[in-house]
């Protein structure tokens, strides 16, 4: 018998797992791109490229929330489905 859940149907923190690894990795290239000048002996980048490289953190924030989300959502169905 086959499983009533789709391989391809999204759950309910698909997108924000999906949008936090995309900001993540903006924020690690940033990161990148801010740390590169140091070891190169260049010119240091101005001050807001420090502040890009925060959106690692952001990033994983969002992608957690999504991860939370999905197991909210899937302990609410199990516990429809016992009863």
């Amino acid at each position: 018998m086959r499983d009533n859940t789709r391989t391809n149907s999204a759950t309910a923190g698909d997108r924000l797992i999906r949008a936090g690894a995309i900001v993540f990795f903006v924020g690690a290239l940033a990161t990148a791109v801010t740390v590169a000048p140091l070891f190169l002996g260049a010119k240091p980048f101005p001050t807001y490229m420090f502040g890009l490289s925060m959106l690692m953190g952001v990033g994983f924030l969002i992608a957690a929330a999504g991860v939370l989300r999905s197991i909210a959502a899937g302990r609410r169905q199990a516990r429809g489905d016992s009863r």
